[in-house]
């Protein structure tokens, strides 16, 4: 589960992203400004419901999925390819330094 810091960091990422300022955000959501000062502090509890409106405006969409599938997901970090291909072994061969076994230019 997200911790109240990473949600807010989420949020403020979205609101940068599209350009809005947390006047128009407030407004557009209809989410008092002190609320919206709070909620992006990540430092005190909100309601679901701002949350929503929040994400709404913002272009996101709240999901609940089981944790297998939260972890799977990477929590939104980029994963890599789950098996190895034959690209990506080219690719690290190219990348990897020489060493005293390489062979030199013929």
């Amino acid at each position: 589960m997200l911790t109240l810091p990473e949600i807010a960091d989420t949020l403020r990422d979205a609101a940068k992203r599209n350009g809005w300022t947390q006047a128009r955000l407030a407004e557009s959501s209809g989410v008092s400004p002190r609320t919206l000062t709070h909620v992006l502090s990540g430092e005190e509890d909100f309601r679901l419901t701002t949350l929503m409106a929040l994400a709404d405006r913002l272009g996101l969409e709240l999901l609940l999925v089981p944790k297998g599938a939260a972890r799977a997901l990477g929590a939104g970090e980029e994963l890599g390819p789950p098996v190895r291909s034959v690209v990506t072994e080219a690719l690290d061969a190219l990348h990897a330094p020489a060493g005293p076994s390489a062979k030199g230019p013929r």
